[in-house]
């Protein structure tokens, strides 16, 4: 038996989805995990050439992350309306979710244009979790190619 949530919409869809969206949320965070590392590999090995190349790399890296964890933060944001659509609850009208499926499609109505996306993408650039080791790396290559340059 299927229990109607939404007009048109079974409770099994929204389980599907919600199965989906969270197996990828996961795959994000190991793909921002290898991300990581390969930035402290990269940042680290650079310190052998002192140059500002590392710096660069360093920072590619980290905004590389910042823009997985936008996306990742997307399928977030959705997994909570569809959860709220499994209870049951009547959620508010900026958050309700009319049916399964359309992360795609709540996304592009909510699009805020390329400088709301530089501005999502910097915001998570900034937030701790995802910073470190990114500003210890760039610091330490900066300093140590700084002082090979004197």
């Amino acid at each position: 038996m299927q229990i109607q949530n939404a007009p048109g919409t079974s409770i099994s869809a929204f389980a599907a989805e919600w199965q989906c969206l969270q197996n990828n949320y996961e795959q994000y965070e190991r793909l921002c995990l290898w991300v990581k590392l390969a930035a402290v590999v990269l940042g680290l090995a650079m310190l052998w050439w002192a140059s500002w190349l590392g710096v660069f790399v360093v920072l590619v890296l980290w905004l590389q992350e910042a823009i997985l964890r936008t996306s990742q933060a997307r399928l977030g944001e959705r997994i909570l309306r569809v959860e709220a659509a499994l209870r049951g609850q009547a959620a508010a009208p900026e958050s309700s979710v009319a049916s399964a499926f359309q992360l795609h499609s709540e996304w592009l109505a909510t699009r805020s244009g390329t400088r709301g996306l530089a501005r999502e993408y910097l915001g998570h650039a900034m937030r701790p979790t995802v910073g470190y080791p990114y500003v210890v790396l760039v610091i330490l290559t900066g300093l140590i190619t700084l002082t090979s340059w004197s």
